[in-house]
């Protein structure tokens, strides 16, 4: 089943669980009810959004992750739950134990992933597309040249067909667009870690002392062009903005889980295929498989 993704940006909501049930309320008023095994993510995005402590502790027993934004509706925080899987001793022991050489195969087959998909997204651009498949070639095992970095210095000039723009976390628009897309799709890649058994502090790649998500920041890498897709669709649609948020991009955003997308043979939402490509990574450490299934782009 595919799991719900909650948003809650209205003032004067009130969030409380009974027998089982997320209850919705505005004003003193009941404006809807969802079975809390059918939440993935509840993401509350106002300061006057108040809500009481089993929430917090119903959801994240049924495996759901809790974002909490701050006043310019960037996430500031994000729960995740404890136990999510019944062998996650032995996949905690699998992961800690998996050597470098495995780490840099599967970090190479990531940022070619990664590449593809932006060379899939400039496509109409000939010129770029073509030396972002030269540079995906070029990729060796733990990208010791940095051609993911490379790869990004030419993609984004050909992103929106504009030489100017910028990816920077406080740049101009579409950046802020991003920065919601991706801190979603964040949150969704640490769910599906959890469920898998893993632990999204150990990454492959990343490994700040400061992340707690470094293995999401590494698995996110290749799914990321569906946030793009999407934020460039907005962008070319409604045009330049003031860098606010509404309601509706915020909601068309929250729609890039729930798009189709093909991972290891199995076709479906994107969320559900999170779950796929993380289980295949708990494999690779547990030496059952060698490669991770990735998304397929058409």
């Amino acid at each position: 089943m595919i799991k719900r993704v909650v948003e809650c940006s209205t003032a004067g909501t009130f969030l409380s669980v009974h027998l089982g049930q997320l209850l919705i309320r505005q004003d003193g008023q009941l404006k809807g009810q969802i079975p809390c095994e059918d939440i993935g993510i509840l993401l509350i995005d106002h300061p006057a959004v108040t809500y009481t402590h089993s929430v917090l502790t119903v959801l994240l027993e049924q495996g759901a992750a809790v974002v909490v934004c701050n006043g310019k509706h960037l996430p500031a925080g994000l729960l995740l739950p404890l136990e999510s899987n019944t062998v996650q001793a032995e996949r905690f022991r699998d992961q800690i134990a998996a050597g470098q050489s495995l780490k840099k195969r599967i970090w190479k087959q990531i940022v070619q992933a990664k590449i593809a998909h932006q060379a899939h997204l400039v496509r109409t651009d000939k010129q770029t597309y073509r030396t972002l498949m030269a540079l995906r070639r070029r990729v060796r095992s733990g990208d010791p040249e940095n051609v993911e970095a490379q790869a990004s210095a030419k993609f984004w000039p050909a992103f929106l067909q504009d030489p100017s723009f910028r990816r920077h976390r406080e740049g101009s628009p579409p950046n802020h667009l991003l920065n919601y897309g991706y801190i979603v799709l964040r949150s969704a890649v640490a769910r599906a870690l959890c469920s898998a058994g893993l632990l999204p502090t150990l990454g492959i790649h990343h490994r700040n002392r400061y992340n707690a998500f470094a293995l999401a920041d590494d698995l996110i890498e290749p799914f990321r062009g569906f946030v793009e897709e999407k934020v460039r669709e907005l962008y070319t649609r409604c045009g330049p903005s003031d860098g606010q948020l509404t309601k509706e991009t915020k909601a068309a955003l929250l729609e890039v889980l729930y798009r189709s997308v093909t991972v290891g043979g199995f076709k479906g939402p994107l969320m559900v295929a999170l779950h796929r490509t993380a289980a295949s990574l708990a494999r690779c450490f547990a030496g059952e498989q060698k490669l991770l299934d990735l998304p397929v782009y058409d």
